[in-house]
């Protein structure tokens, strides 16, 4: 059976993320996260998602009636131009380049997805920056999970997703069209995250960490 088989799904769609990762200047840890987030968002409440004869709403449908599922990816050199040709929104965020692209089959990848690198995507992480001016989502993830980046920007993408579409209307609404900021917070106790929080992730457990395990939650800043 595959690693990334689920049985709830049939077939399996994914949301493809890549991450600009060159070996001179690689981006922070948070900043590839935040980022990662905010291409999610950005895609999501794109016109050609939101409008009703828009290009990409009925793959975002498809997609989001299964489980949310999303795979991060690195490109370096000539691989990151050449994924620019396909569907998606790309983010620059602090030094950090992500893409977010139009879900699809997980078995039916694009071949200039296909060829980049699925796992060990660690990055360094940066001194805390302070958090950008309200609207902003402040994204916690669990301390106590030891998690890639790569698996972590997929968390923070699975947050930020459900933050969009479980927070009141007219926050959600303020949020992206300030740009759908975030910030990866650390300074605040994770008990006490928990408890502010909106939305709250729990991993289907077929990479890293076990099923069932809450990594990720976010909450809007207002």
């Amino acid at each position: 059976m595959r690693p990334d088989y689920d049985p709830l799904d049939d077939p399996p769609w994914a949301m493809q993320l890549v991450v600009r990762a060159e070996k001179a200047d690689p981006p922070g840890h948070d900043a590839a996260c935040e980022a990662a987030a905010t291409a999610v968002v950005r895609l999501l409440a794109d016109p050609r998602v939101t409008e009703p004869e828009g290009e990409w709403r009925a793959a975002v449908h498809e997609w989001e009636s299964r489980r949310i599922r999303k795979v991060t990816r690195r490109a370096r050199g000539i691989r990151w131009p050449e994924v620019q040709v396909l569907p998606g929104v790309t983010v620059a965020h602090a030094g950090a380049e992500v893409r977010a692209f139009v879900p699809g089959p997980v078995s039916d990848v694009p071949s200039e997805l296909a060829k980049l690198q699925v796992a060990g995507l660690d990055l360094a992480e940066e001194e805390p920056k302070p958090p950008p001016e309200p609207p902003y989502a402040a994204i916690a993830l669990n301390p106590d999970v030891t998690m890639t980046t790569g698996k972590a920007a997929a968390q923070c993408g699975h947050a930020a997703q459900l933050l969009l579409r479980q927070a009141g209307r007219k926050d959600a609404a303020a949020w992206t069209e300030a740009g759908a900021r975030v910030h990866l917070t650390r300074d605040v106790p994770w008990r006490r995250c928990v408890k502010h929080a909106t939305v709250a992730v729990r991993d289907g457990g077929f990479t890293e960490v076990p099923p069932g395990t809450m990594t990720a939650i976010a909450w809007i800043v207002r």
